[in-house]
């Protein structure tokens, strides 16, 4: 057998959200028909006047079907739009090695 070797550049996108992990994980099954793979991991957030469960999605350049960065961005924007109506939250963070967004339907 062939080894094959093939090399990109370096992209990901992480995104985290409070809410329950397997209803996260069947989201992203349903999201990732679209031909995508992610990652999820569970996350304790703990923040000043209490904590939360919740995940963190996790995209990524994969040399075997490499993406532009803003193709992994835009992706990433919509997988958080589809979680947050999902998971019924009011916010989620996006971090990329270039950009962190706060996305909130929260009261100011």
């Amino acid at each position: 057998m062939d080894m094959q070797k093939k090399t990109i550049p370096t992209y990901q996108v992480n995104i985290y959200l409070a809410g329950n992990y397997d209803d996260a994980v069947r989201a992203c099954k349903q999201f990732c028909k679209i031909g995508l793979c992610v990652t999820v991991e569970r996350c304790e957030y703990v923040y000043t006047g209490g904590a939360e469960s919740g995940v963190k999605i996790g995209l990524l350049n994969y040399p075997k079907f490499p993406k532009e960065q803003e193709d992994i961005l835009t992706t990433a924007r919509k997988l958080s739009s589809f979680l947050l109506s999902e998971l019924y939250q009011d916010s989620v963070l996006l971090v990329a090695p270039d950009i962190t967004e706060w996305i909130s339907f929260r009261k100011a």
